[in-house]
């Protein structure tokens, strides 16, 4: 029983993480169609803003504070940038936008090479995030808590936005049909703009908290693109909803693989069952309901 439970707890501390990595992606790939593979860059591109923060303050429980919302900021601006430099020309161009973002994040990780140099860097942990915490016999790190807590902030936030606020009802709009949508006085422009930015800045927040877990390097990024990918299809893509039953789902499912099997035999296992999974159920696990014509 002890062991069922550690692997839950393993497996909700790893989705919470691929859940963050994914958040911000079902955004832009679900509202514009955008295949961004320089999403993971955003993440490492928070990290370093954490690491940065760092450097000034002194003070860890400090610097993670303010590198939360900073991390928002500086992803959010690097994907309005790329929004309306390059991604702007080719909206239902997906295969373009696939190879374009793909050289942005090889340009990217170059820069943070040339900037912070190749070895890793660490971020250290406040005092408070610091050792575990047993609770009914299960001992449990407290980072990996916050980690968890930071994710359904963040699903929190982006949902009541999404349901609450006249940005968020304009991106639903969008996202269930973009030529309705303008046809009835909405800046579908203006929206794929903000929308991007959400996006981009929620993967600069991943990254601030992926600092609590490991080193910080250029290529931080890529070890979770196609993970996040895997999570938005399989969730249903453009479904919140979807996205963190997927998300948790397979964390869940990995973490038992890994303890049966090794990290790269669950890595398989878990790419298998959501290929097979998507056979059945090809519009994932929400799919938008619309009334047709028949």
């Amino acid at each position: 029983m002890d062991v069922l439970f550690s692997q839950l707890f393993a497996g909700l501390s790893l989705g919470s993480v691929l859940l963050l990595a994914a958040l911000g992606l079902a955004l832009t790939f679900g509202q514009m169609g955008v295949i961004n593979m320089a999403h993971g860059e955003f993440m490492m591109a928070g990290a370093y803003t954490a690491y940065v923060v760092q450097r000034v303050f002194d003070d860890a429980g400090l610097s993670l504070l303010v590198s939360l919302p900073l991390g928002f900021l500086v992803g959010g601006l690097m994907g309005l940038l790329l929004e309306i430099s390059l991604i702007s020309r080719m909206y239902r161009r997906p295969l373009d936008t696939l190879l374009v973002t793909w050289g942005v994040a090889l340009v990217l990780q170059q820069l943070a090479r040339d900037i912070f140099g190749a070895p890793n860097v660490g971020v250290a942990a406040p005092t408070w995030l610091s050792g575990p915490v047993t609770v009914l016999g299960l001992t449990m790190p407290i980072s990996r808590l916050f980690i968890i807590a930071l994710a359904g902030v963040s699903v929190t936030a982006l949902a009541l936005v999404l349901k609450l606020t006249p940005l968020g009802r304009r991106i639903r709009a969008v996202v269930q049909n973009r030529d309705l949508a303008e046809t009835s006085g909405i800046s579908t422009k203006a929206t794929d703009r903000l929308t991007f930015f959400i996006g981009s800045g929620v993967a600069g927040v991943a990254g601030v908290a992926l600092t609590l877990l490991g080193q910080v390097g250029p290529t931080l990024g890529q070890g979770y693109i196609v993970d996040a990918f895997l999570v938005v299809v399989a969730g249903g893509i453009g479904q919140i909803k979807g996205t963190v039953i997927a998300a948790l789902s397979l964390g869940i499912m990995q973490s038992f693989f890994q303890y049966s099997t090794t990290a790269s035999v669950a890595k398989v296992l878990i790419f298998v069952a959501v290929v097979a999974f998507l056979q059945v159920r090809p519009q994932g696990l929400v799919s938008v309901r619309t009334r047709s014509l028949a």
